[in-house]
């Protein structure tokens, strides 16, 4: 399967969010694939957007069954997150379980007036009532099959698929 270009869907979901992102913003990537994004976002939004970063492996329902990523990220939030516009952004939403853990342990942190999302791709299939506000591209990809983001030395994004239940090159599983 021949998937679009990350950097061209990077470029039209900062289209589809200027304007329509709050100028004070606080972009919160989820790692691995969302932290890579969250950063290139911070810089082609007009405003002020400071980034964190969350890593959701504790705070999964299906931790029990899947077990910890191999490399566990700290999570890392420079910002008051407490009546704060937040946009939690991810590569790819696909079940909505990972959005579900990010919403759950950017809670810890306090109360954010509003929680919008931003995906570079999405490519349906939720088993959670989680829809994104702002999505790069949307994909149908088959079930057996995941996406995943890596980044080159260049820090150029690139999309591939592999079968699900693999692991992109940085650890972060999308089945």
């Amino acid at each position: 399967m021949t998937l679009p270009d990350a950097e061209q869907m990077l470029a039209a979901l900062a289209d589809r969010m200027r304007g329509a992102v709050a100028f004070d913003a606080r972009f919160v990537g989820i790692h691995s694939g969302g932290a890579w994004v969250a950063d290139r976002l911070a810089q082609m939004i007009p405003g002020d957007h400071p980034v964190g970063y969350i890593d959701v492996s504790f705070y999964r329902d299906d931790f029990n069954r899947k077990g910890l990523k191999p490399e566990v990220k700290r999570t890392e939030i420079p910002f008051e997150v407490e009546g704060a516009t937040i946009v939690l952004v991810d590569d790819v939403l696909y079940t909505g379980r990972s959005v579900r853990a990010a919403i759950h342990e950017l809670f810890d942190y306090g109360r954010p007036q509003r929680v919008e999302l931003a995906v570079l791709v999405d490519r349906g299939g939720r088993e959670l009532p989680i829809e994104a506000t702002y999505a790069g591209t949307r994909l149908a990809v088959a079930e057996a099959l995941s996406i995943v983001l890596s980044r080159t030395a260049e820090d150029r994004l690139v999309l591939a698929t592999e079968p699900a239940g693999g692991e992109n090159p940085a650890g972060n599983p999308h089945a």
